[in-house]
């Protein structure tokens, strides 16, 4: 393999890596961080009991904060030596037993827990918390990370959530529980017993982009080569990783090693001036524009970075502005455009034929024969749709409604679904008219007659 082609390889699997497996990278949220990470250092140095909801949308940066903080206390000794981690998902763990048994194995109990007969859950908690012990007073503390908090609310009884807040407010030993949830309303979910044990201690991420320079520095960042003494730094920062003795806290494992990449000067230096001036490019300026009007998330970025530096070859070893705008269209595309485009030109008359109704009548609710009326006056004079028998028009208003583009009214008027004929059942347009308008210009070889009734509704 010749020396260019091996080093495009090098940079594009560095830049996949580092896009796809940096998991403890967290940039702005500084005074969160601090208030998280005060929080674990008080939990293991004074033995406090804090419990906290990181609250924020997908893509926004919990996870990675908490991990970020993680890797901030691994300087921290009496951190590491007293304090044991425990994660738990929602999506994993379905019920309050799955969960127990995962954080016996998690506290590296089973040996203790092993044969004993507990009365309940909160027997069996305080008796794994009493193992930690150590002779005196003195005790390990727990930090517990519960990912997708929401879901432990459906729990039984919220038995699991009641007993770790109680351990939390009584202090019977030092714990942490830390919850990670993308639903604001998740303290409504709480029981009452539960809300009245639970600190109030929340913490809001938002995507934090306010300037879209800061956007396009980010995006600068995340697709320059560092210089060999910031790979160096990085290694060192996440060197420590494996001390996290957690056989669920993945990311340890899978971080991905800057020790294992190394750059030369020239090919660091072309590779960012010309990352520097396709960036500074009207065309790559206003993608990142459409991109950041659509998303301003850490998550969004990375995904479109990695399909971009993934189209890297060696016919077009670099990124260019062409190539970022024709990838960033396909994130502007509508999908139920594209749909419509999909549909037989049968079920596309339907759709105009709704779409007419709506104009008409100010979006009133349609049926079957409310449409099936008005589309065979267009098919009495047109030459494509004439001589179509009403169950195949049946059938197709019936895929309509399967692929969501009407949707039927609930308890409409004549009692429930159930008791009305399907030509009578009531529905609603889930279109708006401007995506009507574009599928009717896009759709390939559509009857010119069609395409000119979708204009008026006069026939």
């Amino acid at each position: 393999m010749p020396e260019a082609d091996q080093d495009l390889a090098k940079t594009r699997r560095f830049l996949k890596e580092r896009l796809q497996r940096d998991y403890t990278t967290l940039r702005g949220y500084a005074e969160e961080r601090s208030n998280v990470r005060q929080l674990l250092q008080r939990t293991a140095e004074m033995g406090e009991s804090n419990s906290l909801l990181l609250i924020g949308p997908r893509g926004s940066g919990k996870t990675t904060l908490i991990n970020a903080v993680l890797t901030d206390l691994l300087a921290n000794k009496s951190f590491m030596d007293n304090t044991l981690i425990v994660h738990l998902d929602g999506n994993l763990h379905t019920d309050d037993r799955v969960a127990l048994k995962s954080i016996t194995v998690q506290m590296q109990l089973e040996n203790a827990a092993n044969g004993r007969v507990f009365g309940s859950f909160a027997e069996n908690l305080a008796f794994l918390l009493q193992c930690l012990k150590a002779g005196g007073k003195q005790s390990k503390s727990v930090v517990f990370i519960l990912e997708e908090f929401d879901l432990f609310c459906a729990h039984h009884n919220q038995t699991l959530l009641y007993n770790l807040f109680d351990v939390s407010q009584s202090a019977q030993a030092p714990i942490c529980v830390l919850g990670v949830t993308c639903r604001l309303d998740v303290i409504e979910l709480l029981e009452k017993r539960v809300k009245s044990r639970f600190s109030h201690r929340q913490v809001f991420l938002f995507p934090s982009s306010e300037r879209f320079e800061d956007y396009v520095a980010l995006c600068r960042e995340l697709l320059s080569l560092p210089s060999g003494s910031a790979l160096q730094e990085a290694a060192n920062r996440i060197g420590g990783l494996q001390k996290i003795r957690s056989e669920a806290l993945c990311f340890a494992r899978n971080h991905f090693d800057p020790n294992e990449y190394s750059f030369s000067p020239r090919v660091r230096e072309t590779w960012n001036k010309q990352v520097a001036k396709v960036l500074a490019s009207q065309q790559a300026q206003r993608t990142l524009q459409t991109l950041y009007d659509f998303d301003i998330s850490d998550a969004f970025l990375k995904g479109y970075l990695f399909r971009l530096v993934a189209q890297l070859n060696s016919q077009t070893p670099y990124i260019t502005a062409e190539k970022m705008a024709a990838l960033g269209s396909q994130f502007e595309g509508d999908d139920k455009i594209e749909l419509l485009c999909g549909l037989s030109v049968l079920e596309l008359c339907l759709i105009i034929a709704i779409k007419h109704h709506s104009e008409i009548y100010d979006r009133d609710p349609f049926n079957f024969e409310i449409i099936f009326a008005r589309f065979s006056k267009f098919a009495k004079v047109s030459t494509t749709m004439q001589g179509v028998e009403r169950s195949i028009v049946l059938k197709a208003f019936e895929h309509l409604r399967i692929g969501e583009l009407i949707m039927p009214l609930s308890g409409g008027a004549g009692g429930g679904v159930g008791k009305v004929q399907k030509e009578f059942e009531m529905h609603k347009l889930a279109l708006t008219y401007g995506q009507i308008q574009q599928a009717v210009q896009r759709y390939q070889a559509l009857p010119t007659e069609v395409a000119q009734w979708a204009q008026s509704s006069l026939i």
